[in-house]
């Protein structure tokens, strides 16, 4: 016991450093944030333009329309999850690395969810607010995408590390995560709908929630371990 909590600083200090260090990759290239969220707000924008004014409809495709067009744009910033640490080298250092895998995996996975997911949620009032949602609703959309692309982060860098240097791994890495998001897709739109018709939305709330929580159990683990398989 004495031996793990010593070791704990150090697991710390370590995802601190990779999390970082991805931070400043995304600082230096910013279109691979950028063009996730132009996208989201493209997508989400279009809509209300192609359905027109009828506040009933704007209200009934919103939660649906928000998702699809959320998890479409997290798929599109997976594939560049560990495509730049394979060309140049360095996920062969980080195999090699006297640190754990599990926790490099986990710091690229949080700097991915901070540069991808979360300025999805932080613009989803707006574009919530141009589907006449009401005000109560939006604090529930922004909930239910925290939890949601929380995990399509993490499952996602499964399907990542599986496709690593792959040819057309983007559609492979598709193919693998889309069966694993449904779920997360179906809570998330259902919440944001019963919360929009003034029902009672919080069991939404508690699966993704709970969906999320096994998530981060086990994908750093998987991560690690599709990392190893892929640079075999």
């Amino acid at each position: 016991m004495n031996g793990a909590a010593g070791q704990l600083p150090g697991l710390l200090v370590c995802l601190r450093a990779t999390l970082q260090r991805e931070l400043l990759l995304v600082l230096r290239r910013p279109g691979d944030m950028l063009n996730p969220l132009f996208f989201f707000a493209m997508v989400c924008t279009l809509f209300p333009l192609a359905m027109g004014p009828s506040e009933e409809q704007l209200a009934f495709a919103a939660p649906g329309v928000l998702w699809v067009a959320a998890l479409l744009a997290m798929l599109l910033s997976l594939n560049s999850l560990f495509l730049s640490d394979h060309a140049d080298g360095s996920l062969e250092q980080l195999l090699a690395s006297p640190q754990p895998l599990v926790v490099l995996a986990l710091g690229k996975t949080v700097a991915h969810w901070l540069t991808s997911g979360l300025p999805l949620v932080l613009l989803s009032p707006a574009l919530a607010m141009a589907f006449r949602l009401p005000a109560g609703t939006i604090w529930v959309l922004m909930s239910a995408l925290t939890l949601g692309t929380v995990s399509l982060s993490l499952l996602g860098s499964v399907g990542a590390a599986l496709t690593v240097g792959l040819h057309r791994g983007t559609a492979l890495l598709s193919l693998l995560i889309l069966p694993l998001a449904m779920p997360v897709l179906i809570f998330g739109a259902r919440t944001v709908s019963l919360s929009a018709a003034g029902d009672t939305y919080s069991m939404g709330l508690f699966a993704l929630a709970a969906y999320a929580v096994g998530a981060l159990s086990l994908a750093p683990f998987a991560t690690a371990a599709a990392l190893r398989i892929s640079n075999e």
